[in-house]
């Protein structure tokens, strides 16, 4: 992907696309820039960030100037029964595919009808509401059977959450909660930063 020479970014494969940026190392003044570049779409982190939890990657669909389309976040640490564990969490418009990618689905943008029958396999506290979550099927994924996908809608966008290993999936609790924390300013100055980053 580059720059086309006027002002936007094309892609061989896919032609004009809005470019993803993701950057080397997880850091305080990167996910500054982060946030000044999503600015009120939103960045979800889970909260509070447990001892020995960091945020390890992060990254946004977004034109040089307008408005983002996806934001992802991911952190990492370790739980007793899975050892080391990322949690990543992706809020992107209908048709972006950057979480997708990240759940290691392949070019597929959207999910299939198939979301959303029966009940919801998770909960998790999105603010002031609780949002539904549903397995995504990684069976017919290159690579291996190492995640556990769920996805859901908040606020008219797909909510997507991938967890490595797939096992850390019993992490997830009824009272787990993401946050948003687009506006929360000077505060992020006490989040923990680093950590080798997800490949995807």
């Amino acid at each position: 992907m580059g720059e086309d020479g006027a002002g936007g970014w094309s892609c061989p494969e896919h032609g004009e696309v809005v470019p993803l940026w993701r950057p080397e190392s997880a850091t305080y003044d990167e996910f500054a820039r982060h946030l000044g570049r999503t600015a009120a779409f939103p960045t979800y982190l889970p909260w509070p960030l447990g001892p020995g939890w960091s945020i390890s990657d992060f990254a946004a669909v977004a034109p040089e100037q307008g408005s983002a389309v996806a934001s992802m976040t991911c952190v990492s640490g370790t739980s007793v029964l899975d050892g080391p564990v990322d949690v990543i969490v992706v809020s992107e418009e209908a048709g972006t595919g950057l979480g997708a990618r990240v759940a290691g689905l392949g070019d597929g943008a959207d999910p299939g009808a198939e979301l959303g029958d029966g009940p919801a396999t998770v909960r998790v506290r999105l603010e002031a509401r609780t949002v539904g979550l549903w397995p995504v099927s990684v069976s017919s994924s290159d690579g291996e059977l190492d995640r556990s996908v769920l996805l859901g809608e908040a606020e008219g966008r797909w909510l997507w959450l991938v967890l490595r290993p797939a096992s850390a999936i019993l992490l997830l609790r009824d009272d787990w909660i993401l946050r948003d924390v687009s506006a929360t300013g000077p505060g992020l100055v006490a989040l923990p930063f680093g950590g080798p980053g997800p490949a995807w």
